[in-house]
Protein backbone atom coordinates (compact mmCIF):
# COMPACT_ATOMS: atom_id res chain seq x y z
CA UNK A 1 0.00 0.00 0.00
CA UNK A 2 1.33 3.46 -1.02
CA UNK A 3 1.31 5.70 2.14
CA UNK A 4 -1.15 8.57 1.63
CA UNK A 5 -0.46 11.24 4.17
CA UNK A 6 -3.66 13.15 3.03
CA UNK A 7 -5.92 10.46 3.73
CA UNK A 8 -8.61 11.00 6.63
CA UNK A 9 -7.69 8.38 9.22
CA UNK A 10 -10.26 7.79 12.06
CA UNK A 11 -8.67 5.98 15.55
CA UNK A 12 -11.53 4.78 17.76
CA UNK A 13 -10.15 4.29 21.31
CA UNK A 14 -7.85 7.33 20.93
CA UNK A 15 -7.85 7.94 24.56
CA UNK A 16 -6.81 4.32 25.57
CA UNK A 17 -2.95 2.67 25.75
CA UNK A 18 -3.17 0.91 22.36
CA UNK A 19 -5.31 4.32 20.67
CA UNK A 20 -3.52 7.29 22.02
CA UNK A 21 0.05 4.81 20.90
CA UNK A 22 -1.49 4.57 17.21
CA UNK A 23 -2.30 8.04 16.99
CA UNK A 24 1.12 9.02 17.87
CA UNK A 25 2.36 6.93 15.48
CA UNK A 26 0.28 7.98 13.11
CA UNK A 27 1.84 11.53 13.52
CA UNK A 28 5.37 10.55 13.74
CA UNK A 29 5.04 9.10 10.76
CA UNK A 30 3.60 12.33 8.76
CA UNK A 31 -0.07 12.02 8.69
CA UNK A 32 -2.02 15.06 9.30
CA UNK A 33 -5.53 14.19 9.33
CA UNK A 34 -6.53 12.28 12.18
CA UNK A 35 -10.06 11.77 13.49
CA UNK A 36 -11.00 11.24 16.98
CA UNK A 37 -13.81 11.43 19.09
CA UNK A 38 -13.92 11.18 22.81
CA UNK A 39 -17.29 9.67 24.83
CA UNK A 40 -18.46 12.97 25.26
CA UNK A 41 -18.74 14.20 21.64
CA UNK A 42 -19.72 10.22 20.21
CA UNK A 43 -21.36 7.51 21.83
CA UNK A 44 -20.06 4.01 19.94
CA UNK A 45 -22.87 2.12 21.89
CA UNK A 46 -24.85 4.39 19.84
CA UNK A 47 -25.61 2.66 16.29
CA UNK A 48 -27.49 5.77 14.69
CA UNK A 49 -24.77 8.39 16.40
CA UNK A 50 -21.78 6.05 14.60
CA UNK A 51 -23.42 6.13 11.37
CA UNK A 52 -24.17 9.67 11.60
CA UNK A 53 -20.52 10.24 12.36
CA UNK A 54 -19.36 7.92 9.66
CA UNK A 55 -21.51 10.31 6.95
CA UNK A 56 -20.49 13.23 8.00
CA UNK A 57 -16.82 13.13 7.66
CA UNK A 58 -15.23 11.97 4.60
CA UNK A 59 -13.15 8.88 6.35
CA UNK A 60 -10.70 6.43 4.29
CA UNK A 61 -9.27 4.64 7.06
CA UNK A 62 -10.09 3.01 10.36
CA UNK A 63 -8.29 1.53 13.51
CA UNK A 64 -10.59 -0.11 16.01
CA UNK A 65 -9.06 0.18 18.84
CA UNK A 66 -12.17 1.21 21.09
CA UNK A 67 -13.19 -1.48 23.72
CA UNK A 68 -14.26 -2.26 27.12
CA UNK A 69 -11.55 -3.71 29.12
CA UNK A 70 -10.33 -4.40 32.72
CA UNK A 71 -8.48 -7.23 34.50
CA UNK A 72 -10.06 -10.87 35.96
CA UNK A 73 -12.15 -8.90 39.04
CA UNK A 74 -14.04 -6.28 36.89
CA UNK A 75 -14.81 -9.49 33.92
CA UNK A 76 -15.63 -11.74 36.57
CA UNK A 77 -18.25 -8.75 37.92
CA UNK A 78 -19.33 -7.56 34.63
CA UNK A 79 -19.71 -10.24 32.45
CA UNK A 80 -22.72 -8.79 30.28
CA UNK A 81 -21.11 -5.21 30.09
CA UNK A 82 -18.24 -6.56 28.75
CA UNK A 83 -20.04 -9.23 26.20
CA UNK A 84 -22.65 -6.69 25.28
CA UNK A 85 -20.75 -3.35 25.32
CA UNK A 86 -17.47 -5.06 22.75
CA UNK A 87 -19.70 -6.76 20.39
CA UNK A 88 -21.75 -3.37 20.19
CA UNK A 89 -19.05 -1.30 19.44
CA UNK A 90 -17.42 -3.49 16.58
CA UNK A 91 -20.77 -4.14 15.14
CA UNK A 92 -21.59 -0.44 15.13
CA UNK A 93 -18.43 0.87 13.43
CA UNK A 94 -17.60 -2.08 11.15
CA UNK A 95 -21.03 -1.11 9.61
CA UNK A 96 -20.93 2.04 9.53
CA UNK A 97 -17.51 2.15 7.97
CA UNK A 98 -18.56 -0.32 5.12
CA UNK A 99 -21.69 1.95 4.56
CA UNK A 100 -19.91 5.21 4.37
CA UNK A 101 -17.85 3.58 2.18
CA UNK A 102 -14.37 2.52 4.27
CA UNK A 103 -12.34 0.31 2.43
CA UNK A 104 -9.52 -0.13 4.95
CA UNK A 105 -9.84 -1.19 8.73
CA UNK A 106 -7.72 -2.69 11.53
CA UNK A 107 -9.39 -4.21 14.43
CA UNK A 108 -7.34 -5.11 17.48
CA UNK A 109 -8.25 -7.98 19.25
CA UNK A 110 -6.48 -9.82 22.40
CA UNK A 111 -4.50 -13.06 22.87
CA UNK A 112 -8.11 -14.58 24.91
CA UNK A 113 -9.09 -15.33 21.90
CA UNK A 114 -7.10 -18.92 22.06
CA UNK A 115 -7.97 -22.09 24.22
CA UNK A 116 -7.30 -22.18 27.32
CA UNK A 117 -5.31 -25.09 26.74
CA UNK A 118 -4.05 -24.39 23.50
CA UNK A 119 -0.51 -25.37 22.54
CA UNK A 120 2.68 -22.90 22.81
CA UNK A 121 3.11 -20.78 21.57
CA UNK A 122 -0.20 -19.53 20.28
CA UNK A 123 -0.84 -20.19 16.55
CA UNK A 124 -3.46 -18.24 14.28
CA UNK A 125 -4.49 -21.67 13.89
CA UNK A 126 -5.80 -22.92 17.18
CA UNK A 127 -8.82 -19.98 17.10
CA UNK A 128 -11.68 -22.14 18.01
CA UNK A 129 -9.94 -25.56 18.30
CA UNK A 130 -10.74 -25.42 22.02
CA UNK A 131 -12.66 -24.42 25.47
CA UNK A 132 -12.08 -20.49 26.37
CA UNK A 133 -10.13 -19.29 29.49
CA UNK A 134 -13.71 -18.75 31.64
CA UNK A 135 -12.85 -15.73 33.43
CA UNK A 136 -12.76 -13.59 30.29
CA UNK A 137 -14.95 -15.50 28.34
CA UNK A 138 -17.35 -13.28 27.30
CA UNK A 139 -14.72 -10.17 26.44
CA UNK A 140 -13.19 -13.17 24.58
CA UNK A 141 -16.23 -13.94 22.29
CA UNK A 142 -16.69 -10.37 21.50
CA UNK A 143 -13.33 -9.91 20.24
CA UNK A 144 -13.48 -13.75 18.17
CA UNK A 145 -17.00 -12.10 16.65
CA UNK A 146 -14.49 -8.87 15.69
CA UNK A 147 -12.53 -11.11 13.89
CA UNK A 148 -15.08 -12.93 12.18
CA UNK A 149 -17.23 -10.07 11.45
CA UNK A 150 -14.31 -8.21 9.35
CA UNK A 151 -13.61 -11.43 7.83
CA UNK A 152 -17.29 -11.77 6.89
CA UNK A 153 -18.02 -7.99 5.41
CA UNK A 154 -14.17 -8.78 3.47
CA UNK A 155 -15.93 -12.49 1.69
CA UNK A 156 -19.52 -10.20 0.88
CA UNK A 157 -18.41 -6.85 -0.21
CA UNK A 158 -14.86 -7.45 -0.77
CA UNK A 159 -13.33 -5.13 2.15
CA UNK A 160 -10.14 -4.68 3.08
CA UNK A 161 -10.54 -5.12 6.60
CA UNK A 162 -8.22 -7.26 8.97
CA UNK A 163 -7.51 -8.02 12.33
CA UNK A 164 -4.09 -7.98 14.91
CA UNK A 165 -4.23 -10.33 18.21
CA UNK A 166 -1.97 -8.31 20.65
CA UNK A 167 -0.33 -10.36 23.54
CA UNK A 168 -0.23 -8.39 27.07
CA UNK A 169 0.75 -4.67 27.06
CA UNK A 170 2.50 -2.27 28.82
CA UNK A 171 3.24 1.31 28.18
CA UNK A 172 2.03 5.25 28.77
CA UNK A 173 -1.79 5.49 29.76
CA UNK A 174 -1.95 1.92 31.04
CA UNK A 175 -4.28 1.50 34.18
CA UNK A 176 -2.81 1.15 37.16
CA UNK A 177 -5.65 0.79 39.30
CA UNK A 178 -4.65 -1.01 42.46
CA UNK A 179 -7.71 -3.30 42.37
CA UNK A 180 -8.22 -3.61 38.51
CA UNK A 181 -4.85 -3.24 36.88
CA UNK A 182 -2.85 -5.64 34.86
CA UNK A 183 0.42 -7.63 36.07
CA UNK A 184 3.14 -4.93 34.75
CA UNK A 185 1.04 -2.07 35.90
CA UNK A 186 0.64 -3.30 39.33
CA UNK A 187 3.78 -4.49 39.84
CA UNK A 188 5.48 -0.79 39.00
CA UNK A 189 3.00 0.81 41.35
CA UNK A 190 3.62 -2.02 44.13
CA UNK A 191 7.56 -1.69 43.64
CA UNK A 192 7.47 2.43 43.11
CA UNK A 193 5.39 2.65 46.63
CA UNK A 194 7.33 -0.02 48.34
CA UNK A 195 10.37 2.01 47.37
CA UNK A 196 8.88 5.34 48.69
CA UNK A 197 8.12 3.45 52.10
CA UNK A 198 11.71 1.71 52.61
CA UNK A 199 9.86 -1.47 52.83
CA UNK A 200 12.88 -4.02 53.16
CA UNK A 201 10.48 -7.16 51.24
CA UNK A 202 8.03 -6.86 48.16
CA UNK A 203 5.74 -10.23 48.00
CA UNK A 204 4.47 -11.24 44.73
CA UNK A 205 1.63 -13.80 44.07
CA UNK A 206 2.48 -17.20 42.81
CA UNK A 207 5.95 -18.96 42.73
CA UNK A 208 7.45 -16.71 40.22
CA UNK A 209 7.95 -19.70 37.49
CA UNK A 210 5.09 -18.88 35.19
CA UNK A 211 5.87 -17.56 31.94
CA UNK A 212 4.63 -14.38 30.26
CA UNK A 213 4.98 -12.54 26.92
CA UNK A 214 4.82 -8.51 27.14
CA UNK A 215 5.05 -5.82 24.46
CA UNK A 216 5.29 -2.21 24.63
CA UNK A 217 2.18 -0.32 23.35
CA UNK A 218 4.20 1.48 21.06
CA UNK A 219 5.60 -1.62 19.18
CA UNK A 220 2.23 -2.36 19.41
CA UNK A 221 1.35 0.43 17.26
CA UNK A 222 4.33 0.37 15.14
CA UNK A 223 3.00 -3.19 14.09
CA UNK A 224 -0.58 -2.20 13.59
CA UNK A 225 0.57 0.46 10.65
CA UNK A 226 3.00 -2.36 9.63
CA UNK A 227 -0.06 -4.64 9.15
CA UNK A 228 -2.63 -1.73 7.58
CA UNK A 229 -0.13 -0.65 5.35
CA UNK A 230 1.16 -3.63 3.51
CA UNK A 231 -0.02 -4.17 0.26
CA UNK A 232 -2.48 -6.77 -0.68
CA UNK A 233 -0.22 -9.18 -2.31
CA UNK A 234 1.94 -9.72 0.45
CA UNK A 235 -1.36 -9.51 3.28
CA UNK A 236 -3.72 -12.41 1.05
CA UNK A 237 -0.54 -14.35 0.16
CA UNK A 238 0.35 -14.67 4.30
CA UNK A 239 -3.29 -15.21 5.23
CA UNK A 240 -6.81 -16.90 4.50
CA UNK A 241 -10.10 -15.52 4.22
CA UNK A 242 -11.17 -17.15 7.01
CA UNK A 243 -7.89 -17.27 8.94
CA UNK A 244 -7.00 -13.52 8.59
CA UNK A 245 -6.27 -12.28 11.76
CA UNK A 246 -2.22 -11.50 12.57
CA UNK A 247 -0.40 -12.13 16.39
CA UNK A 248 1.32 -9.36 17.52
CA UNK A 249 3.67 -10.21 20.62
CA UNK A 250 7.68 -9.75 20.96
CA UNK A 251 8.19 -13.23 20.42
CA UNK A 252 10.10 -13.83 23.40
CA UNK A 253 8.77 -14.60 27.36
CA UNK A 254 10.20 -14.29 30.85
CA UNK A 255 9.12 -15.63 34.08
CA UNK A 256 7.14 -14.08 36.71
CA UNK A 257 10.39 -13.86 38.97
CA UNK A 258 12.30 -12.19 35.98
CA UNK A 259 10.03 -9.52 35.34
CA UNK A 260 9.76 -8.39 39.28
CA UNK A 261 13.24 -8.54 39.01
CA UNK A 262 13.51 -6.34 36.46
CA UNK A 263 10.94 -3.72 38.02
CA UNK A 264 12.67 -4.25 40.84
CA UNK A 265 15.73 -2.45 39.13
CA UNK A 266 13.72 -0.21 37.03
CA UNK A 267 11.72 1.78 40.07
CA UNK A 268 15.36 1.29 42.63
CA UNK A 269 14.04 -1.19 44.69
CA UNK A 270 16.73 -2.58 46.70
CA UNK A 271 14.67 -4.85 48.87
CA UNK A 272 14.03 -8.85 49.10
CA UNK A 273 11.56 -10.66 46.62
CA UNK A 274 8.83 -12.56 48.26
CA UNK A 275 6.93 -15.20 46.41
CA UNK A 276 3.39 -16.74 48.03
CA UNK A 277 3.70 -19.72 46.51
CA UNK A 278 0.10 -20.64 48.24
CA UNK A 279 -1.25 -18.23 45.40
CA UNK A 280 -2.73 -19.55 42.14
CA UNK A 281 -0.36 -19.02 39.50
CA UNK A 282 -2.06 -19.76 36.72
CA UNK A 283 -1.12 -21.18 33.36
CA UNK A 284 2.67 -22.43 33.08
CA UNK A 285 2.85 -20.73 29.82
CA UNK A 286 1.31 -18.15 27.61
CA UNK A 287 3.35 -17.06 24.36
CA UNK A 288 2.13 -16.05 20.92
CA UNK A 289 3.50 -17.44 18.06
CA UNK A 290 4.58 -14.56 15.63
CA UNK A 291 6.19 -15.90 12.66
CA UNK A 292 2.96 -14.99 10.27
CA UNK A 293 4.09 -11.20 11.46
CA UNK A 294 7.75 -11.99 10.97
CA UNK A 295 7.01 -13.24 7.22
CA UNK A 296 5.18 -9.94 6.76
CA UNK A 297 8.21 -7.66 7.39
CA UNK A 298 7.85 -7.08 10.81
CA UNK A 299 9.06 -7.44 14.46
CA UNK A 300 9.46 -6.25 18.11
CA UNK A 301 12.51 -3.59 18.90
CA UNK A 302 11.85 -2.27 22.20
CA UNK A 303 13.31 -4.26 25.37
CA UNK A 304 11.33 -5.03 28.09
CA UNK A 305 14.01 -3.36 30.29
CA UNK A 306 13.83 -0.10 28.06
CA UNK A 307 9.81 -0.43 28.13
CA UNK A 308 9.59 -0.97 31.35
CA UNK A 309 11.97 2.23 32.27
CA UNK A 310 9.42 4.28 29.58
CA UNK A 311 6.53 3.00 31.72
CA UNK A 312 7.68 3.45 34.58
CA UNK A 313 8.66 7.38 33.94
CA UNK A 314 5.35 7.50 33.04
CA UNK A 315 3.84 6.61 35.66
CA UNK A 316 5.74 8.46 38.01
CA UNK A 317 5.23 11.83 36.09
CA UNK A 318 1.48 11.04 35.52
CA UNK A 319 -0.31 9.15 37.61
CA UNK A 320 1.84 9.45 40.49
CA UNK A 321 2.17 12.89 40.55
CA UNK A 322 -1.86 13.92 39.66
CA UNK A 323 -2.22 11.85 43.25
CA UNK A 324 0.52 13.21 45.52
CA UNK A 325 -0.30 16.51 44.17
Amino acid sequence: MVRDLDQTIFVAGHRGMVGSAIVRRLRALGYGKILTAGRDQLNLLDQAAVRTFFQANSIHQVYLAAAKVGGIHANNTYPADFIYENLMIEANIVQAAHLAGVQRLLFLGSSCIYPKHAEQPMKEEALLTGILEPTNEPYAIAKIAGIKLCESYNRQYGRDYRSVMPTNLYGPHDNYHPENSHVIPALLRRFHEATQRGDEEVVIWGSGKPLREFLHVDDMAAASVHVMELDDDSYRANTQPMLSHINVGSGADCTIRELAETIAKVTGFTGRLGFDATKPDGAPRKLMDVSRLKALGWQASISLEDGLRDAYNWYVGNVEQARTS
